[in-house]
């Protein structure tokens, strides 16, 4: 991992300076804001390679196939994702707020909420998906041997679901309290052997897509124990003192943070399964164009989502800014650090979308090798890189909006952008001779919609005014 954290951590810091030069931000706030960002950007890269590494393992080892089935299995594996991320932004408003309000002893019950809510939610799947995987893969998959994939796939990788879902809220309950180097150390070591494992069980083994998803599990326990082990004792061997350190002896349950958690958690919840959950139609639709393309969207909503990984550092980094200055009641500095923060993401998007879409082709052959194959998977990355640009727009509004509770209008954009666009503009696409563009289209309208809607909402500053009606349960006046 050591050889990633430096060139990442360069990145960030040069291209604050480049925005320093420009007078587009302060030397201080850049110092700050790259601080935070540059370790979850890590974590968010080894994380996503880690993803990316399944696809293409299995695609070296079983073909095409297996390749689909994966991508059939992880929109269902991926709802804790939804769910988890969806909570553990309540976590980061509330941890945030009260942590600049020095309003400690009431965080580990925040904590201890979150993972009662995401623990709640995530179990009721894990039954789901072990006991009926097959019958939910074949609604949107096609093939005899991708739905067998995929379901081998599913059943194994559902057993991870609650230990990701408590990584994501201790995570975001360190990142809310400035410190971000943890949850790195933590989530991207992990991300990193896990890959190792994957290539032991997958080649070494021949496990195949159940490799895959064994280490998956193995990963995320081992992750959960680490943090419960460091959050219980204050500090982690090689790590030093954590910001937080809970008391299992205190309150585990405090009715108001359940209900300002889901007040915040549910809008943004909501948002990631109607996302997550429009891959299911998404995936049929596609089908349609036969399981090459199938196979060419897998690989570029992956390369998608490692070129998202910037907005997991600066989201959150300005989720956790923001945050900590209206506990303070501080409401000018916390529009500053919006607006730099703001301007911070979208460059570093705009640098990272830049490079892939040159280098569309090479990163293609990475997956696919048959020039069919690879000439429409060059093409859907290509058309990932303008959807990218328009996510960094998201991620960029969305940290302030989180942080300050204002949670319901991107869930509204969300839900126009997949339903009245994407969908509709990819069915086009694949019964009508528009084609493949119709694919191109849609992956850009699924992101320009929504970053339409939530830019406009962060550029009225209502989430200001909505902050004032949430401070005093946040920071337990």
């Amino acid at each position: 991992m050591s050889a990633l954290l430096n060139p990442v951590r360069a990145f960030i810091e040069a291209l604050g300076d480049v925005l320093v030069r420009l007078g587009l931000l302060s030397r201080p706030r850049a110092r700050r804001i790259s601080e935070l960002a540059w370790p979850r950007i890590v974590t968010g890269l080894a994380r996503m390679s880690k993803a990316t590494a399944d696809v293409a393992m299995v695609g070296t080892a079983l073909g095409a196939s297996a390749i689909a089935g994966v991508g059939y299995g992880v929109p269902f594996w991926t709802m804790t994702f939804m769910i988890g991320g969806g909570i553990a932004g309540g976590t980061i408003s509330l941890v945030s707020q009260r942590y600049g309000a020095e309003r400690h002893d009431e965080i580990g019950v925040a904590i201890f909420v979150s993972a009662g809510l995401a623990l709640a939610a995530t179990l009721p799947l894990v039954v789901v998906f072990w006991v009926v995987p097959e019958p939910l893969i074949r609604l949107i998959g096609t093939g005899e041997a991708a739905v067998q994939y995929g379901t081998d796939y599913l059943r194994v990788a559902s057993l991870a679901m609650p230990f990701s879902a408590l990584n994501l809220i201790a995570s975001r309950a360190l990142i809310g309290a400035d410190d971000a180097r943890t949850p790195m150390a933590v989530r991207a070591g992990g991300a990193v052997v896990n890959i190792a494992l994957n290539g032991v069980l997958i080649f070494v083994f021949g496990l195949g897509v159940v490799g895959a998803a064994i280490g998956t599990v193995i990963g995320s326990v081992g992750g959960c124990a680490l943090f419960a082990w460091g959050l219980t004792r204050g500090h982690l061997p090689g790590l030093g003192a954590l910001p937080l350190r809970i008391d299992w002896r205190a309150r585990w349950w405090d009715a108001d943070d359940a209900r300002h958690l889901l007040r915040i958690s549910s809008p943004l919840a909501l948002r990631k399964i109607v996302q997550n959950g429009a891959q299911f139609p998404m995936l049929a639709i596609v089908g349609l164009f036969g399981p090459e393309v199938v196979a060419a969207y897998v690989v570029a909503l992956r390369v998608r989502a490692l070129m998202n990984t910037p907005g997991w550092g600066f989201g959150l980094a300005s989720s956790s800014l923001v945050g900590q200055a209206l506990g303070r009641g501080a409401e000018a500095e916390a529009k500053t650090f919006a607006d730099a923060t703001f301007r911070f993401t979208v460059a570093a998007f705009t640098a990272v979308a830049v490079v892939v879409f040159v280098g569309a082709t090479p990163i293609s052959r990475l997956f696919v090798q048959d020039a069919a194959t690879l000439g429409v998977t060059a093409d859907l990355v290509r058309a990932a890189c303008l959807s990218v640009l328009l996510w960094g727009v998201m991620s960029g509004g969305m940290g302030p909006l989180r942080a300050s509770g204002d949670t319901k209008w991107p869930f509204y954009g969300q839900i126009l952008g997949l339903f009245a666009f994407a969908l509709p503009v990819t069915y086009l696409g694949a019964t009508t001779p528009l084609g493949l563009w119709g694919l191109y289209a849609a992956l850009v309208l699924e992101t320009g919609v929504p970053a339409a809607v939530i830019y406009y909402r962060y550029r009225t500053r209502e989430w200001l005014r909505i902050s004032r009606t949430y401070r005093s349960a946040a920071v337990g006046a």
